[in-house]
């Protein structure tokens, strides 16, 4: 009986977001003094029902430095209560669960439906995209909160240059390029998500990726600021995203979406080396598309998956997500 190997990418949704400098993290890190920060894998789980959006942001970070920050732009004043520091080991589970994987099969008489694979298409869910400073600058600190290691400023804003005023006064080294990256935002009438991070705090978590801050709010929008991510860029930087909907597979609207080989056969060797192989596949589909994609690597229903590369989530971690269907 021969050995059958294939390459399961079944096309929840980890998406892959490129431009010229290829896009990442959803905001940007603001350093104190000279210090330089950079941001080359970020995950975010996007949930979406009606019009209630949930987003969980977890970024690594790249630096020796005592304090930094993130910007990230949000529609509305956020309160308190919709803010949260979220458990990290969640987004690790969900990235298991839908991480690409290598199949066995074995090559019986039998039906291929009865060897396992999908006789049918999986479920497609869809998108319908995705204090001031005396000197006026038009910045105005709209609310203030301390949530976990994360001290958060909202603060809105009528000109770019001001909001890049205001954080430099307070003490931030702001990246090249960062004003004109604002002004999209301020233009939209978008406010913005400041958070500092106590690092000494975030060390004791003994984690890779920061703590992820998690916050919740309505809008008939549903889209994902990533913009900003590219003024930290330092060479490629890779943006997984998770979008978790009740129906539906996601889609970009401002990038052609392309959909990885799954379900390929391979020859044996691969099996010793199936993370490098894996490695090299997405580069040359990378180059292929002149990085300007959005590269779909899977999707499927979350109650169940054939073949599992982990159990799939708990109803617990779900609804920690912002999953309350």
């Amino acid at each position: 009986m021969k050995n059958k190997f294939l390459i399961f990418i079944t096309l929840l949704a980890p998406v892959y977001f490129f431009s010229d400098k290829l896009f990442a993290f959803c905001g940007f890190y603001v350093a104190r003094a000279d210090a330089t920060l950079y941001n080359n894998a970020s995950r975010v789980v996007l949930v979406r029902n009606e019009d209630k959006t949930v987003i969980t942001m977890m970024n690594d970070y790249q630096g020796e430095l005592k304090d930094f920050a993130i910007v990230v732009p949000v529609p509305f004043v956020l309160k308190k209560n919709q803010i949260k520091v979220g458990d990290g080991k969640v987004v690790d589970h969900l990235d298991a669960f839908t991480a690409p994987r290598l199949v066995e099969y074995f090559n019986s008489p039998c039906d291929m439906g009865e060897c396992g694979y999908c006789d049918g298409e999986s479920p497609r869910p869809r998108i319908d995209v995705i204090t001031q400073n005396k000197k006026d600058d038009g910045v105005k600190v709209e609310a203030t909160y301390t949530i976990g290691e994360y001290d958060i400023k909202i603060l809105s804003a009528k000109f770019s240059d001001g909001l890049e005023e205001w954080l430099t006064n307070n003490g931030y080294k702001i990246p090249k390029g960062a004003s004109s990256a604002l002004k999209p935002y301020i233009q939209q009438k978008q406010k913005f998500f400041v958070a500092k991070v106590n690092l000494k705090k975030q060390a004791q978590t003994g984690l890779k990726f920061l703590r992820p801050i998690q916050f919740a709010f309505n809008s008939e929008k549903f889209m994902l600021p990533i913009r900003l991510g590219m003024i930290n860029a330092k060479g490629p930087q890779e943006l997984f995203v998770y979008v978790l909907t009740k129906n539906g597979r996601v889609e970009t609207t401002n990038y052609r979406t392309v959909k990885l080989p799954s379900e390929v056969e391979v020859p044996e060797f691969v099996k010793q080396d199936f993370s490098n192989f894996y490695k090299s596949m997405f580069d040359y589909q990378l180059k292929k598309e002149n990085y300007r994609a959005v590269f779909t690597e899977h999707f499927w229903d979350m109650s169940w998956c054939d073949p599992c590369a982990v159990e799939p989530l708990s109803k617990k971690e779900l609804r920690s997500l912002g999953v309350f269907w």
